[in-house]
C-alpha cells in the first residue's frame, strides 16, 4: 500500500514528459517572413496625407508583435506626380520604421522616373536604397518582384521581357509580383482598367512559380468586392486604396492595409487592419500555399 503514491506519481511524471516530447516535436509553423503592403494614396484636392499618417502610426506600433520585416508600396502615392504631393507625403512615410519599397503608379507617371526614385530614397532615410523601379526581393522560402508600370498603369515590351525574365531565373522559387493594377479582367468590379500587355498573361503569369499577384489602383471598399481571389492557380490580393475609395462608389471609406505572413509551412496568410485597430479583420483573412 505504501507503494501506491510512488506508483501514481512515477505515472505522472511519464505521462508530463512524453506531453512534452509530444510538444515539442510538433512541426513549427511559425512565421519565415511578415511584410505589410500600403495601397495608393494620391490625395485630391488637397495634398494631406491623414490616413496614411494612422496607417504608419498603428504599423510602428504594430513592429514588435509582429515581427514586420519591411513594407511595400504599390503605386499612386503622388496625385499626378507633382511636387507638392511628393513634399507633403514625404514626411509621412519618412516616420514609417521600416525599410519601405514602393513602386510607381499611373499617378508617379505624371512626372518623370527620376522624380520618384529621389524622392522614394528620401522615405526611406538610409534603411534602404532605391535604384531601379523594378527589383526583387529574395528570400529563402519566397520571392517579392516589385515592377513599376512603363506607362500609365501598363507595361511594354521591355517591361514584359524583364519579367520574364526575371520569374524564370528565380524559378522553381515560389514569388509574389508586386504591380500597380492586374491585369484586365481579374477584378469584375472594374475588368476594363488593368494591365492590357498580352504578354502579361502569357508569357509572365503563365510561369509555375508565380503564386500571387499583389496589386491597388482600383481603390476598391472590401466590404463590398470579391478583393482576394485565385484565377488559374494564381492568387489575386487587392490592395485598398488609403486616401479615399473609388468602386463601387466614392460614398463609403475605410482606410486599411495588408499584412502577409509567410509561414514556415508554405501557407501565405493575409490580414486585414483597420487604421485605429490593431488586430486584424476576421473576415478579411485570405490564405493560399506557395
Amino acid at each position: 500500500m505504501k507503494l501506491l503514491p510512488k506508483l501514481l506519481l512515477s505515472t505522472v511524471l511519464l505521462l508530463s514528459v512524453a506531453l512534452n516530447t509530444a510538444c515539442s516535436t510538433e512541426p513549427n509553423n511559425s512565421s519565415a517572413l511578415r511584410f505589410v503592403v500600403l495601397g495608393d494614396a494620391e490625395p485630391k484636392p488637397e495634398a494631406r496625407f491623414p490616413n496614411m499618417a494612422d496607417a504608419i502610426a498603428d504599423i510602428n506600433q504594430l513592429i514588435p508583435s509582429l515581427d514586420l520585416e519591411f513594407a511595400i508600396g504599390v503605386g499612386d502615392i503622388a496625385h499626378k506626380g507633382t511636387m507638392l504631393q511628393y513634399e507633403q507625403a514625404t514626411p509621412v512615410l519618412q516616420a514609417l520604421n521600416l525599410p519601405f519599397y514602393p513602386i510607381m503608379g499611373n499617378e508617379e507617371h505624371g512626372s518623370t522616373t527620376e522624380r520618384f526614385l529621389s524622392f522614394a530614397n528620401l522615405w526611406n532615410q538610409g534603411k534602404t536604397s532605391i535604384d531601379s523601379t523594378r527589383y526583387t526581393l529574395e528570400f529563402d522560402s519566397v520571392a517579392l518582384v516589385l515592377a513599376s508600370p512603363d506607362f500609365g498603369r501598363d507595361f511594354n515590351d521591355d517591361g514584359i521581357a524583364w519579367l520574364k525574365n526575371e520569374v524564370a531565373r528565380l524559378a522553381p522559387k515560389p514569388l509574389m509580383l508586386v504591380v500597380h493594377g492586374a491585369q484586365q479582367g481579374v477584378f469584375k468590379e472594374n475588368p476594363d482598367k488593368g494591365i492590357s500587355h498580352p504578354g502579361f498573361v502569357t508569357e509572365v503569369i503563365s510561369q509555375p512559380n508565380v503564386r500571387a499577384v499583389i496589386s491597388g489602383d482600383l481603390h476598391m471598399d472590401m466590404a463590398r468586392v470579391n478583393h482576394s481571389l485565385e484565377l488559374n492557380g494564381v492568387h489575386y490580393l487587392h490592395i485598398p486604396a488609403l486616401e479615399r475609395t473609388k468602386i463601387p462608389d466614392e460614398s463609403h471609406h475605410v482606410a486599411m492595409y495588408r499584412v502577409f505572413s509567410v509561414m514556415q509551412d508554405g501557407t501565405v496568410v493575409v490580414d486585414t487592419y483597420q487604421t485605429g485597430n490593431l488586430e486584424p479583420l476576421a473576415d478579411y483573412q485570405y490564405r493560399f500555399r506557395l
